[in-house]
């Protein structure tokens, strides 16, 4: 299952802030920020379906991301 978030992570800082939640909560997904697109996308590939822990997981590190 691919997923694909609008953030507001503009920089390497914010996205280096975040990995170490992401890499530990989903081991097993791949998932990256693309910090040029005007969205500021946060592409995940997963097993299961986890919009809502995504979700979740960004407003409390107190991001901005809404699902597209």
């Amino acid at each position: 299952m691919v997923l694909v978030f609008k953030t507001n992570v503009d920089s390497l800082s914010k996205v280096k802030r975040i990995t170490p939640k992401l890499n530990s909560l989903f081991p097993k997904a791949k998932w990256n920020f693309d910090l040029e697109d005007c969205d500021r996308i946060l592409r995940l590939e997963s097993d299961n379906d986890v919009m809502k822990e995504i979700l979740l997981l960004m407003k409390i590190l107190g991001f901005k991301c809404e699902a597209l």
